[in-house]
């Protein structure tokens, strides 16, 4: 899967996070691991166990592709 991450040096540390992953977010004084810290976050994220109320109904909510995902016509 692939997922689009915004990353930026600041004060000479990598930082960056997933947009479509919210909650994984990273810090690291290279590039590579700065990656290499957003991918193990997404993947320990989509590992993790999500308990399920029995009073809850578990859904799929169908989202149309953004207009730049698009192919041109």
């Amino acid at each position: 899967m692939r997922y689009r991450a915004v990353i930026k040096q600041s004060d000479g540390w990598w930082i960056g996070w997933l947009l479509d992953l919210p909650g994984v977010n990273a810090q690291e004084m290279t590039r590579e691991k700065l990656l290499e810290s957003l991918r193990i976050g997404a993947q320990d994220m989509l590992a993790a166990e999500v308990p399920f109320e029995p009073e809850s109904t578990m859904t799929v909510v169908d989202v149309p592709d953004p207009e730049w995902a698009q192919a041109p016509a």
